[in-house]
């Protein structure tokens, strides 16, 4: 990265500390000095970067950083413990500090970590690495969460997802809103003390880098989401929101666009907000991925998608789906894009040339058992209507990019038989579906062959429909829940499952027989952990496609 230092200390380029390097008081107050706490992500077979953030006002030019990893939780048998120069703590990247551990861990390992400033030590954060690619693994678990609306309700799913036992933390999307003055509500939404939010701007959605930091701070700042996190090792993507709504690339001026920001057709203006939500994505999440500012096309500034492997059992595949999507059809209604009919546009594009061929390519080579693929937004076509006078209301999803999801579908055909299992959030709903070659209750003409199953997890936070219609939590809950499912069901045959009446997150675990995605309602209504309960079981055998409901 011309010009500017990376935030990333790499193990290699750790200095070797001392034990007095390390040392702490333990009765002094860890918050006060980490206030965003720690986080771990990125995971290999023989590393993790660690993140932490320390309090501009703790922060002492000359003063480095320590940093501990040991395989126990009392330190005793520490396998890292290095400096972090004190030139990498500063305000160039808000504070925010990443270590790269790579090539200095054992595979398949769990350990413990924590950071040590000025006699304060962190909280203690724990870590997982892969296993290496020729393991063989008896079963894989992820947590797996989305849409997390700081002001439309608290964080009660996350201190679950921080007790559940799981290898890792899957997140698709939507970690922050881009907005303030509780912009994204429904008839049913209230006002949640202590979520308000504004911005250094004044505005009532990002305008600069200084927002989008702002944003983050206070979502980290969240106590259940920082317990997740602290337990978790976390793989994340990204969906518009990081920048903002419903936004695409307008290749025609070769510039972000975002019909829902006040300056969205300001090719200048999105340039400038896109490179900010770029820059403050990198800075708070502890991804590995590819990110140099100093390029002079964004789109060779970021690359967020990639594969992540768990022996010969599962393959997680991310993919980016807002860099690189142009316009998609249809028209933008009160902030949804709605597509009257199916127009399957191959001058479309939701992923780009490059990386569609990468992601082919992933399809096609992969010899794991699970196909896994981290999906931000809706692949199965969904439909309101009955022949001629159906719509299509998600046109923000795979819905506007049809002959693209053709195309892809068409190589999980070609390459693979079973085992591929899609993870997706976007719509703040639950569902299960069969992806197939043709849907002949839409119209399509020829046979149709599935290609694959798709399962969604509900919204940590954000309005659903149940709370977008005024609905939620009254006596007509119930009903509508059980209409709205059945009405669903009925327009889109290739869907026997849909629930848009609560929140919460799911698992999903990879065994070499079968997928089992689970899925939990927790309340957002009080800043409280409060209770979990199982909303439903989804199992898929290995050996074909069929979703089991529980």
């Amino acid at each position: 990265m011309a010009g500017e230092a990376r935030p990333d200390v790499t193990y290699a380029a750790l200095d070797l500390a001392s034990a007095a390097d390390c040392t702490f008081d333990a009765a002094r107050r860890p918050r006060e000095t980490f206030p965003q706490s720690v986080a771990s992500g990125g995971p290999t077979p023989t590393g993790v970067v660690l993140w932490t953030r320390i309090a501009p006002a703790a922060v002492v030019e000359s003063e480095p950083l320590a940093v501990e990893v040991a395989t126990d939780d009392d330190f005793e048998e520490r396998v890292v413990q290095g400096l972090v120069p004190a030139e990498r703590v500063g305000p160039e990247y808000d504070y925010t500090v990443r270590v790269d551990l790579d090539e200095g861990l054992a595979p398949d390992t769990a350990y413990a970590y924590r950071f040590v400033y000025r006699d304060v030590a962190s909280p203690v954060g724990r870590c997982r690495t892969l296993p290496v690619p020729d393991a063989t693994p008896d079963s894989i678990r992820l947590a797996v969460v989305s849409c997390q609306d700081f002001e439309n309700g608290y964080y009660g799913a996350f201190d679950h997802v921080a007790d559940e036992e799981v290898d890792f933390l899957l997140h698709l999307g939507d970690l922050i809103y881009e907005s303030a003055d509780r912009l994204y509500t429904g008839l049913g939404s209230r006002k949640y003390p202590g979520r308000e939010m504004t911005l250094p701007s004044g505005e009532d959605r990002a305008w600069s880098l200084a927002d989008f930091r702002h944003i983050y701070r206070r979502y980290r700042s969240d106590r259940f989401f920082q317990r997740a996190l602290e337990r978790h090792t976390v793989v994340a993507g990204w969906d518009d929101h990081g920048v903002a709504n419903n936004r695409y690339w307008d290749y025609q001026v070769n510039a972000p666009a975002a019909p829902g920001h006040p300056r969205g057709d300001d090719p200048a203006f999105m340039r400038d907000l896109t490179r900010a939500g770029i820059r403050a994505w990198y800075e708070y999440l502890p991804a590995r991925i590819s990110y140099d500012p100093d390029t002079e096309h964004i789109h060779d500034s970021f690359r967020l998608y990639r594969a992540v492997r768990f022996g010969d059992l599962a393959e997680l595949t991310l993919t980016d789906q807002r860099l690189f999507r142009s316009r998609p059809g249809g028209r933008y209604l009160f902030g949804v894009n709605v597509d009257l009919r199916r127009d399957p546009d191959p001058t479309r594009t939701m992923l780009g040339d490059e990386q569609l061929a990468w992601f082919t390519d992933r399809i096609e080579g992969s010899e794991a058992t699970w196909f896994a693929w981290a999906n931000a937004v809706l692949s199965l076509p969904l439909r309101v209507g009955v022949g001629p006078l159906s719509i299509y209301p998600n046109g923000d999803s795979w819905d506007g990019y049809a002959a693209e999801r053709d195309e892809v579908y068409g190589a999980l055909a070609a390459a693979r038989d079973t085992g591929v299992v899609t993870l997706t959030g976007d719509m703040h709903s639950s569902l299960a579906g069969y992806q197939q070659t043709a849907y002949p209750e839409l119209g399509d003409g020829g046979e149709p062959t599935r290609v694959g199953v798709e399962f969604m997890t509900p919204a940590v936070t954000s309005v659903n429909v149940a709370e977008a219609v005024g609905v939620s939590g009254t006596v007509l809950d119930p009903p509508t829940r059980r209409l709205l499912s059945r009405a669903v069901r009925s327009m889109n045959p290739h869907i026997p499952a849909f629930d848009s009446h609560h929140w919460g997150y799911s698992v999903v675990e990879f065994t070499p027989e079968t997928c089992t995605f689970t899925t939990y309602a927790v309340d957002k209504h009080a800043d409280a952990p409060g209770s979990k309960r199982e909303l439903v079981r989804f199992a898929v055998p290995a050996d074909r496609y069929e979703i089991r409901v529980s």
